[in-house]
C-alpha cells in the first residue's frame, strides 16, 4: 500500500483503489464506478439490517437473565433502531432510478456509516464478552464472526468501506481476548490476525476486478460510440443527445438548433487525394469545428463528410446564422494535409426545435431536407428548414399517400441478399430486402419510405406481407437454409406481432428454426422491456434472433447478456474499415471474441473483397454477408444460389 498523504487518503475514502495498487480512474468514469458499486452495496444494505437486527436479538437472549441483561438491551435497541433506518433508506433509494454518476461525498459518507456499525459492534466483545457464561461467549463470538464475514461481503466493492466496517470488530475481539486469562489469547490472536488479512485481501481483489471489469466495459462502449477516425461521437451517440435535448425542450419549455453541414467536395478530395488525404482532412476539419464550438454544443460525425451539430444556447436565429456563418468562414481557409494545401466548401441545414418538430425522425429530417436545399443553391449556402417551399416535403406527402396502395398494386417485392458459412464455404441463409418500385419516380429507398411506413402505421400490414412472403420463399429453399426478416420498433410493439409470427409459419410449413429475425439497437433503446418480452416468445418458438448492425448504436452489453440473441451482425462500417485501421481490426475481433463466449455466432456485413473475406475466416467469423458474397437477389435466382460452393459461384 502506497504512502496516504491527505489528498490521497482524501481518494481512498471515495473509493478509490490506486492506494492499494488497483487500477487508475478519472472523473467521469471514477463517478460512474461509484454509482455502481454504490448501487450493490445498497442492494446489500436491506438484508445486511436485517441481519443486525436478527444478531441483536440473538445476543439480547444469549445474555437473558445475567447482570448484563439492560445493558445488552439499551445496546441493541440503538442498534436495532439504526439498523432499521439506514435498511429502509437503502430499499427506497435502491428502489429509485439508479444515477449515471455518483460524487466522492457520497461515498465518504457511505464509509462513515459503515464505521459507526462496525465501531457499535466492534464494542460488543469488550462490553459483555469478559462477564458471559461459556455459551453466552460462543454465541458473542459467532455474532462478531458473523458480522464481520457478512460486512466484508455487503461492501467487498468498496475495500476501505469494509476495512471501516470489520477492522472495529476485529479490535474490540483483540482487545476481548487479551483481558481473558490464559495461554490461549497468542494462538487466538494470530487467528484473528489472518483472518483479518485472508478478508482484507479477498475484498480487495474482489473490488479490483470489480472495477476493472467495469473500465473495460466502459472503454468499450465508449469506443463504439465514437467515430474511429475524428474520435467525435457517432451517429448514434448524437441521436442520443439529441433524444436529450427533445426531452428536456418538452419538459423545461427549452430551445435549441441543429445543424446539419457536408463538404460539398469531399468525394472529389477522396477521389483525386486518396483514401488516406480525406481521412487526414476529416481529422482537420473535426478539430476547427471543435475550437469554433462551445462545450454546450454537442458535435457529431455522420458519414462521409457529413457533421451534425446541437446549438442549445443563444438559439435565436441571428445567433444561430452568425454560427453556420463561421462554420462556413473557417472552412474556406485552406487545409495544409501532407505538404498540399486543399480547398474546401460546406452548406448548412438547419432545424429548430420545437418550431420544426418535437420528434428526432422529424427534426433529422427537416435538418436534412434544409441542407438539401443549401447543397442545390451552391456552396457555402445556409439554409433554415422551411416547410412552405419545400420539394423534399411536397414529395414526402406523395410518397405517403401512394404507399398506402403500394401493396395492393404490386409495387413492392423482395431481395434476398445470401449469408455464406464461412466453415462449409456454403449460402446458409438470405436477408429478405423490402424494395418499392414506384410506378412514376422509380426505385425508392428504404431509407425513406420505411420511415414512412412507420409514422402512418402501414408498417403492420407491409411487415406481415414481407414475413410470410419470406417463410412462403424460404419453405422452396433446402432445409439448411434459413431466411432473416427485418423487425422495426412499430412492429415490435404490435400486440398481434407473435401469433401472426405463428400462423405465417404454419400456413407455410417451415421450421420455425428457419425463421430469423433481425432488430437494431435502436430498437432495444425504445422499449427494452416489451423487446425482450417478445424475443423471449420467439426464441420460445425455436426463432432465432439477430442483433443487426452491432457497434453503431448503444451497443451495451447488457443486450448481449440479456436478449437470447443467436447472432449479431458486426456493422459494415468497420468491416470495410479492419484492414487499414488498427482499431476498427481490434474491434471486429474483440466483437467476434466477446460473441463466442457468450456462444453467440457472429456475421460480418459489408465484405466487398477477397481479403475482407480472408482476414474474417482468420480471425474466426462465422457468416459473411456482402456485394463479394452475392448481391440482392429475386426469388427465382435463389435456388441456382444456395445449391452452389461459393467458390463456384465467384467462378461463374
Amino acid at each position: 500500500m502506497q504512502r496516504l498523504s491527505p489528498a490521497r487518503l482524501g481518494d481512498v475514502l471515495a473509493g478509490d483503489l490506486r492506494a492499494f495498487g488497483g487500477p487508475s480512474t478519472i472523473e467521469p468514469l471514477a463517478g460512474r464506478i461509484r454509482a455502481e458499486q454504490v448501487s450493490i452495496v445498497l442492494r446489500n444494505t436491506p438484508l445486511g439490517m436485517v441481519a443486525n437486527i436478527l444478531n441483536a436479538a440473538t445476543l439480547v437472549m444469549a445474555v437473558w437473565g445475567s447482570p448484563d441483561q439492560t445493558k445488552a438491551i439499551l445496546w441493541a435497541s440503538v442498534l436495532i433502531g439504526a439498523a432499521g433506518f439506514v435498511g429502509l433508506r437503502a430499499r427506497s433509494s435502491f428502489q429509485s432510478v439508479k444515477p449515471r454518476s455518483v460524487s466522492r461525498r457520497t461515498t465518504r459518507n457511505l464509509v462513515r456509516n459503515a464505521l459507526l456499525f462496525g465501531t457499535w459492534w466492534g464494542a460488543l466483545p469488550i462490553l459483555f464478552f469478559g462477564g458471559a457464561t461459556s455459551a453466552a461467549q460462543v454465541v458473542i463470538t459467532c455474532l462478531s464472526a458473523g458480522m464481520i464475514a457478512g460486512g466484508a461481503a455487503s461492501f467487498y466493492t468498496i475495500p476501505i468501506a469494509a476495512i471501516a466496517y470489520t477492522l472495529p470488530i476485529f479490535v474490540g475481539s483483540a482487545v476481548a481476548i487479551v483481558w481473558m486469562e490464559g495461554a490461549v489469547n497468542l494462538p487466538v490472536a494470530i487467528l484473528i490476525l489472518s483472518y483479518a488479512t485472508t478478508l482484507f485481501r479477498a475484498v480487495l481483489a474482489h473490488a479490483s476486478e470489480f472495477t476493472q471489469r467495469f473500465i473495460l466495459q466502459a472503454e468499450s462502449e465508449n469506443a463504439i460510440r465514437r467515430d474511429v477516425l475524428t474520435s467525435l461521437p457517432n451517429r448514434f451517440s448524437f441521436n442520443e443527445r439529441l433524444e436529450s435535448a427533445l426531452a428536456d425542450a418538452k419538459q423545461f419549455d427549452q430551445h435549441f438548433a441543429l445543424l446539419l453541414f457536408d463538404i460539398n467536395n469531399f468525394d472529389e478530395v477522396n477521389a483525386y487525394f486518396g483514401r488516406a488525404m480525406a481521412d487526414a482532412l476529416l481529422v482537420e476539419v473535426a478539430a476547427r469545428i471543435r475550437k469554433l464550438t462551445r462545450e454546450t454544443d454537442d458535435i457529431a460525425r455522420f458519414e462521409g463528410g457529413e457533421f451534425a451539430i446541437i446549438a442549445a444556447r443563444d438559439i435565436r436565429p441571428d445567433q444561430i446564422r452568425f454560427l453556420a456563418k463561421q462554420i462556413i468562414d473557417v472552412m474556406r481557409a485552406p487545409f495544409l494535409i501532407g505538404g498540399r494545401e486543399i480547398y474546401c466548401r460546406a452548406s448548412i441545414g438547419i432545424a429548430l426545435a420545437p418550431t420544426d418538430g418535437l420528434d428526432a425522425n422529424q427534426l433529422l429530417r427537416c435538418v436534412d431536407t434544409a441542407l438539401h436545399r443549401a447543397k442545390t443553391r451552391g456552396a457555402s449556402s445556409i439554409q433554415f428548414f422551411s416547410a412552405n417551399d419545400d420539394e423534399a416535403a411536397a414529395r414526402r406527402h406523395a410518397l405517403e399517400r401512394d404507399l398506402a396502395s403500394a401493396l395492393a398494386n404490386d409495387q413492392l417485392w423482395l431481395a434476398f441478399q445470401p449469408f455464406l458459412d464461412l466453415g462449409s464455404d456454403r449460402i446458409r441463409g438470405f436477408e429478405a430486402l423490402l424494395r418499392w418500385q414506384h410506378p412514376t419516380l422509380g426505385a425508392i429507398p428504404p431509407s425513406e419510405f420505411i420511415p414512412i411506413a412507420e409514422e402512418t402505421g402501414l408498417i403492420h400490414s407491409i411487415g406481415h406481407w414481407v414475413i410470410k412472403t419470406a417463410c412462403l420463399a424460404a419453405a422452396r429453399w433446402p432445409r439448411d437454409v434459413r431466411v432473416s426478416v427485418n423487425l422495426s420498433v412499430v412492429q415490435l410493439k404490435d400486440k398481434a406481432l407473435l401469433d401472426g409470427i405463428v400462423a405465417t409459419l404454419a400456413e407455410a410449413g417451415l421450421e420455425p428454426r428457419r425463421l430469423e429475425v433481425e432488430i437494431t439497437e435502436s430498437v432495444l433503446i425504445s422499449d427494452f422491456e416489451d423487446a425482450i418480452s417478445l424475443l423471449q416468445s420467439l426464441n420460445f418458438l425455436s426463432v432465432t434472433v439477430a442483433l443487426d448492425d452491432f457497434g453503431t448504436g448503444f451497443s451495451s452489453l447488457t443486450y448481449l447478456r440479456k436478449l437470447p440473441l443467436s447472432r449479431l451482425k458486426i456493422d459494415r462500417s468497420f468491416v470495410q474499415d479492419m484492414l487499414t485501421d488498427a482499431d476498427c481490426a481490434a474491434i471486429v475481433r474483440s466483437l467476434i471474441e466477446l460473441a463466442h463466449e457468450l456462444r453467440i455466432g457472429v456475421t460480418a456485413e459489408g465484405v466487398e473483397t477477397p481479403e475482407q473475406l480472408d482476414y474474417l475466416r482468420r480471425v474466426g467469423c462465422d457468416e459473411a454477408q456482402g456485394y463479394l458474397i452475392g448481391k440482392p437477389v429475386r426469388i427465382d435466382d435463389i435456388l441456382c444460389i444456395a445449391a452452389k460452393p461459393f467458390g463456384q459461384q465467384l467462378n461463374t
